[in-house]
């Protein structure tokens, strides 16, 4: 094993031999000759583990894996319109200190990612107008950062082609997929926490005993961003890693390379003048909600339905770090033998803590422990470079062959029979490639099954494009009954004389998802079934060719009526939309209502429009 002094242990240059870098290359107190016998590097890993063709490599595979469906999947609920629209009000504002979603105050995460969203949109010229896809445009650049960092975090440790593995772990993870197509604050997130462990690797390991100022620099400023997109998050998961660093080497004299003193007060002057504007414009009331309610609230409750016992993040993660959990189990049995080495005690030290911590806060989500990933994928990484799973027994090979296929295959078969049970039909290109998906995943089990898991990569690869392509780009976007807003507001387009979104004037009642305020715009009001009645009652309402609509959930409808009657108001239904709310699977029926007076004289009210 290298020694934890070293940088980067130097990568064998020959095609029959492995890095000298992996977990069980030099076991302490062991001739290196007892070592596992390394499997022969493939063709697509002497072409690609180098220094400069694996970042391409992993280029090309994020954008495979991230695009598809940027455009054409609509705002998932409730998260990220939220985050969208609060940026899109601070573009029609000018107020990019106070974070509020319509009248309300979003005093729950920091400003970083409305930042990033709002530089997004005035730097492709949309400003507030700006489509879904620009606010995620700052999501797949922060996964697409992700697989590069966790290339370069691995290059600490290991050579060009174990570090290839590592971005790849990182890329094919579903969760970071899903993260790369939401306008929100965890996929930059992740990117930020990478690069601060990287720079914190290569401290730890050099331990010059000087300050390595240029690290020093990157690590801060990491920490820095991870603190203004999404608090102490980051800042724990690096923070515990230090401490267990620490702890088990029973020495703290190598973190003064990361110049403490004065990269804390560059840390402060990065982070500080946006926390003293919020405390000013807000009166503090910022950090009563951040932290009294948002954070604690989290650690104490389950806040927003999401309570859960402990240990569900580690069940979750053999589904969300796909198809990491598979290649762990088979390099479990090396990574414990060489349990020692720099390479597993610093993944021991950035998981163990802050996955203990995940697993004690009471709200529960899977995105939650996505910093953790590449602590996981270090180790599995090296290990496979050594020849992981060649030697392993028949039935813990069956157990990780089921582990990777059985997800693709389950996939293929919701693509096919879940649009029949939301009673629409599904999109036969979707169902063709994710099938395609299930077959090159089925590929890649019987590869486990066979010997070394590092000859399996290839058909992983190839299954997480088709299910991307396929889930992202055709099987989702074709599940009309669950896409209500979008669907909602179409309708509204097409009310004769309300074509002109600017004009028109929407409340709804029963029906208050964020997406419908995003999609439809910031004036959209949130009220009562009384409230839309009497809203409908005003004189303006009357005026022929008038496009005032109130939207009136099932619900909510027998109210509103009786509101109506009450005030003599004769509401017309205009149109109806009906579909299966995603938050709590409950099934929606919304009614378009007008003034029955205005009504008269609009049929051609479009017409004029144009």
């Amino acid at each position: 094993m290298a020694d934890k002094n070293d940088t980067a242990p130097k990568a064998d240059d020959e095609a029959a031999k492995v890095e000298a870098s992996g977990p069980a290359a030099e076991a302490a107190g062991k001739d290196s000759a007892d070592a596992p016998k390394a499997p022969r590097k493939p063709v697509w890993m002497h072409i690609f583990g180098h220094d400069i063709t694996a970042p391409f490599l992993l280029l090309l595979l994020s954008l495979f894996l991230f695009v598809p469906g940027q455009w054409n999947v609509p705002p998932l609920d409730r998260d990220e319109p939220r985050y969208t629209q609060a940026t899109k009000q601070m573009l029609e504002t000018g107020d990019y200190v106070d974070i509020r979603f319509q009248e309300q105050a979003r005093h729950k995460k920091p400003v970083g990612i409305y930042w990033m969203q709002a530089a997004a949109a005035k730097l492709t010229g949309n400003g507030a107008d700006a489509p879904l896809w620009v606010y995620r445009l700052p999501s797949i650049l922060g996964a697409t950062l992700s697989v590069l960092a966790a290339f370069w975090l691995a290059r600490a440790f290991m050579g060009p082609a174990g570090a290839l593995l590592v971005g790849c772990f990182v890329a094919l993870a579903i969760i970071v997929g899903v993260e790369a197509r939401l306008a929100k604050t965890d996929a930059m997130l992740m990117a930020t926490v990478i690069v601060a462990q990287g720079a914190l690797a290569r401290i730890w390991l050099k331990n010059p005993g000087r300050r390595l100022w240029g690290l020093s620099f990157v690590f801060w400023t990491a920490l820095a961003a991870s603190v203004l997109i999404k608090g102490p998050v980051g800042l724990m998961v690096v923070g515990t890693t230090i401490i267990g660093l620490m702890v088990l080497t029973r020495k703290a004299v190598w973190f003064k390379a990361a110049s403490p003193l004065v990269g804390g007060i560059w840390f402060l002057l990065l982070v500080a003048p946006w926390f003293v504007a919020i405390w000013i414009a807000t009166d503090g009331t910022f950090f009563t909600e951040a932290i009294g309610r948002d954070l604690l609230g989290k650690v104490g409750q389950g806040q927003e339905g999401h309570g859960a016992p402990p240990l569900t993040h580690l069940g979750a993660m053999l589904g969300v770090f796909w198809p990491l959990p598979a290649f762990f189990l088979l390099a479990a049995p090396l990574i414990w033998q060489e349990r020692k080495s720099p390479l597993v005690v610093f993944a021991v030290c950035w998981f163990v803590p802050s996955w203990v911590i995940f697993e004690l806060v009471a709200t529960k989500l899977p995105h939650y422990t996505m910093p953790l990933l590449p602590a996981l994928a270090l180790p599995v990484a090296a290990a496979m470079m050594e020849g992981a799973g060649a030697e392993s027994r028949k039935s813990l090979r069956w157990i990780a062959a089921i582990l990777l296929g059985l997800p693709a295959v389950g996939l293929a078969v919701a693509a096919f029979a879940g649009p029949f049970v939301l009673g629409t039909w599904p999109s036969p290109p979707g169902v063709v490639i994710v099938a395609l998906g299930a077959v090159f995943g089925l590929a890649a089990a019987g590869r486990l099954l066979r010997g070394a898991a590092l000859y399996a990569m290839p058909a992983v690869c190839l299954t997480a494009i088709c299910v991307a392509v396929g889930v992202w780009g055709f099987v989702g976007p074709a599940l009309s009954p669950i896409w209500v807003s979008p669907r909602l507001v179409a309708a509204l387009d097409d009310l004769p004389g309300c074509a002109d979104q600017s004009h028109r004037q929407v409340v709804t009642s029963g029906f208050h998802e964020p997406s419908f305020i995003f999609l439809e715009g910031t004036q959209t009001k949130i009220i009562s079934p009384k409230g839309a009645a009497e809203f409908l009652a005003e004189p303006a309402s009357a005026e022929p060719g008038s496009c005032r609509i109130a939207a009136i959930e099932s619900r909510e409808e027998a109210a509103f009526l009786a509101a109506s009657k009450e005030i003599g108001l004769v509401p017309e239904a205009r149109k109806r939309v009906d579909g299966l709310n995603i938050n709590g699977g409950d099934d929606v029926d919304i009614a378009l209502y007008q003034n029955a007076k205005s009504v008269t004289g609009t049929e051609n009210g479009n017409a004029e429009q144009q």
